[in-house]
Parts: structure tokens; C-alpha cells; sequence
């Protein structure tokens, strides 16, 4: 059963290792600095109280977690932390018993307000005190409005008389699909095998830290397996594990990772890979 209430992040940046995330958790305030093995946490609120666990985060003050039913949501590391307090939500729990209770529901209403007040960094209309200072987050604001949209978007189709629509396709033979243009290339969604060769280092302007941060650049970025897909350019985080390797200009490399179309910040480079991994060097 999906949550209609969950912030879906539309790009994010998934840990890649446990080591990773029990460092991102640690600077959250999640885990002290002596832990050294991660935990899954509970999320209360909107009429549940169900473990979820940590698998990533779109910038430094917003988390990504997952529920049991494998959707994920955006959410303020400091809120998270709150629902860890064994009194969090006892009196929202007690008033949910009864599903007739207006007041449960003004309570599910009123922990998704808090919830929203943290991550946009607006104060929240529940409580006296100040939500915890966050950082704006472009990713989250257009995941709430691509909600939004899909809700607006259903409900205009639903007062719409259908009829028209009926008649128009009664008469009129359905036509074939235009293929799409390089242009408009459609993209996998899950990980797939891929060669890349090296271009450029450089770097990209980080405000959310005071240090810019490390990317490399691609050439000839293509995607193998029976679909063979050619993308040209693409970029990613010069992360530790690809440190590893040493690149230079001018190495190829091969490796599994996700692709989307996000564009490099002041370079035009249309397409992001993420969270490369089974990274090997090629002989040229």
C-alpha cells in the first residue's frame, strides 16, 4: 500500500557504502561519533509508526528514507530525530484509534505541516518553537510540486466528460508513435552497463559547503547490451572509489550506474551518472 503523504526525491545521492552513510548519519546527529554500525529508525506521523531505514540524501539537510513498501521520502535529519523520542506522537496515536476522530485527522494534517515546515525552513504551525534551520533544496520543491501537478492533473480528468474524447477516437484511426529524437532520448531507469572515457576534470560551485565540489567529465558515454544507446557527454562526482583508479585524461573505463538527465552546473553537459560501481580500466 503506497503513502500518498511521501516527498518523492526526483535526483538524489545514494550511499554507496555502509561507511558512507554511518558518516552522513554521524554529521545528522543521528549516530554518535563512537558508532560504528548503522540502524534503521521509526517514522510516526500521518498515521503510521513504521521502521524505515536511511539510503541516501539530496543535499546536506535533507534525507532520503525508505519505507517497508520501498517509497521513498523526503525528510529534515532533525525531524527524524525528533520521531526517535518515545513520547513523540503519543497523543496523535491515541486520538488515531478512532478512525471517525476529526482531531486524528487534524493531527496526521498537522505532523505533515511540521514535516514540510522543516524541510522548506518555514516555521511550523503546530508549535511555539522555531523548526530547525534547513537548507533549500531545489530537488524537494520540485518533487512537491510534480505531486501537486499529478493531483491537480487527476482531478480535472475526473469532472471531465469523457464522451468527446470517445467520439474523437471512434472516428479517427489511432496513429502510429513518433520516435523519439536524440533530442528526447528515454532514459533507463534502473542501472545498466556502461563506457565512458575521460575528458576533463574540473569543478562546480557547492552552496551548501565552502569548498567547491570535484566532477569529471565524459566523452563518448555510451550504453551497452542490446539496446546499444549513444549519450555523448555526461558528468559525475569524482568520488573516493573513483579516486581509486587514478584516471587521467583520455582512460576509458567501463562500470554499471544510473542515468538521468540533469545538466552540469555552468557546462553543457545534458546527462549525470550516478553512483557508479564494477568500475574497471580499459587498455586503450
Amino acid at each position: 500500500m503506497s503513502h500518498a503523504f511521501v516527498i518523492e526525491p526526483l535526483l538524489f545521492f545514494e550511499f554507496d557504502s555502509e561507511d558512507e552513510q554511518l558518516e552522513k548519519c554521524r554529521e545528522w546527529g543521528l549516530l554518535s561519533d563512537k558508532a560504528t554500525r548503522t540502524k534503521n529508525y521509526v517514522y510516526k506521523g500521518n498515521g503510521l509508526n513504521e521502521t524505515v531505514s536511511i539510503v541516501g540524501f539530496v543535499d546536506k539537510m535533507t534525507a532520503v528514507i525508505e519505507f517497508e513498501n520501498k517509497q521513498r521520502h523526503c525528510i529534515h535529519p532533525s525531524f527524524l530525530k525528533e520521531m526517535q523520542a518515545a513520547s513523540y506522537g503519543l497523543k496523535s496515536a491515541a486520538r488515531a484509534e478512532n478512525d471517525d476522530d476529526p482531531a486524528a485527522s487534524a493531527d496526521e494534517a498537522a505532523v505533515l505541516a511540521d514535516e514540510a515546515a522543516v524541510l522548506m525552513d518555514e516555521p511550523s504551525s503546530t508549535e511555539g518553537a522555531e523548526a530547525p534551520e534547513a537548507a533549500s533544496s531545489i530537488e524537494v520543491s520540485e518533487a512537491a510540486a510534480s505531486i501537486a501537478d499529478s493531483q491537480a492533473a487527476a482531478s480535472s480528468s475526473a469532472v471531465s466528460s469523457p464522451s468527446a474524447a470517445e467520439a474523437a477516437e471512434a472516428a479517427e484511426p489511432a496513429k502510429p508513435k513518433a520516435k523519439k529524437g536524440k533530442a528526447k532520448l528515454e532514459l533507463p531507469e534502473e542501472k545498466v552497463k556502461m563506457v565512458a572515457t575521460v575528458q576533463e576534470f574540473t569543478t562546480v560551485p557547492n552552496h551548501f559547503s565552502d569548498t567547491d565540489d570535484e566532477v569529471v567529465i565524459y566523452e563518448a558515454v555510451r550504453i551497452e547490451g542490446p539496446e546499444e544507446l549513444e549519450l555523448g557527454t555526461a558528468w559525475s562526482s569524482h568520488s573516493n572509489t573513483l579516486k581509486k583508479l587514478e584516471l587521467a585524461i583520455g582512460d576509458t573505463i567501463s562500470f554499471e550506474a544510473k542515468v538521468a538527465a540533469k545538466k552540469l552546473t555552468k557546462h553543457p553537459v545534458p546527462y549525470k551518472i550516478n553512483n557508479p560501481s564494477k568500475l574497471q580500466k580499459l587498455e586503450s
